[in-house]
């Protein structure tokens, strides 16, 4: 898997790629990512990346030179995609995570890290396929949103994670969030693991995940459970547990009857 970084600031991607499973699997040429300094494509003696916006307002705006020569440079004659991460694109999810592994298995992904007021919107014209947000808030800058879309790519890397099973039973892979975990000690503050993770009956033990899940997406995310791909997903026992819910939620919104007086 093949990533490219565009940022002013490489400084703070060091500490993160060289740290626990990104760094292993840069280690073992699992995951090949590089930081390219935004001002070494710069032609001016100041190796200035911003100015001043036309029409006026506060801050200031990322050039479009830099980054149209940066992008064209790091692509090294392939033709890889490319994504600026922005408050304005698309929110991140997990299909999107596993279609842009793909692409960065084939050709490789180039990440746009902006900073300042914004882009030259002449960027997202010419060397920008797509825009990526991992949340409906502002930062100060595209390097932590590069950093999460990087670990989340790097987890559907063969050989990057130690156990395979810990990716496919992610939250959202099947749509649903991911049932509790347990493990030493038994107890802790008065609260003991549940009995059938101890029992040994892995169908039991299935059965159970699959129930908790169902149970953690209603009470967290129930939203997802109105999306078609994820009821089509569900097991028949979640389906039929997803029904006795729904009958008693339906009975605790009926109205209560009103008391019968005995007449005198």
């Amino acid at each position: 898997m093949r990533v490219r970084v565009l940022t002013i600031f490489p400084e703070l991607f060091e500490p993160f790629l060289s740290t626990s499973l990104i760094g292993k699997a840069r280690e073992k040429d699992l995951l090949d990512v590089r930081v390219f300094d935004l001002r070494q494509f710069t032609e001016d003696r100041h190796r200035s990346v911003d100015d001043e916006p036309y029409g006026g307002g506060g801050g200031m705006v990322m050039t479009a030179p830099p980054w149209i020569r940066a992008v064209r440079m790091v692509a090294e004659g392939g033709n890889p995609w490319r994504v600026l991460l922005s408050p304005q694109g698309a929110r991140l999810d997990d299909a999107r995570v596993r279609e842009l592994a793909a692409r960065a298995a084939e050709s490789g992904i180039v990440l746009l890290c902006g900073r300042y007021e914004g882009i030259d919107e002449r960027v997202r014209q010419t060397v920008v396929d797509e825009e990526i947000s991992i949340g409906d808030y502002v930062l100060s800058g595209g390097e932590l949103p590069a950093m999460v879309l990087i670990e989340a790519l790097s987890r559907q890397v063969p050989g990057v994670v130690g156990l395979a099973d810990s990716v496919a039973n992610d939250s959202f892979r099947g749509g649903l969030l991911d049932y509790p975990h347990y493990t030493r000690p038994p107890v802790v503050e008065g609260l003991a693991v549940p009995a059938v993770l101890t029992s040994g009956d892995h169908a039991a033990i299935r059965r159970w995940r699959e129930s908790e899940a169902l149970r953690a997406t209603r009470a967290k995310r129930p939203d997802l459970l109105e999306r078609p791909e994820v009821a089509a997903a569900l097991t028949r026992e979640q389906r039929r547990e997803l029904e006795k819910g729904a009958g008693r939620e339906e009975t605790e919104r009926l109205p209560a009857q009103p008391a019968l007086v005995k007449s005198r």
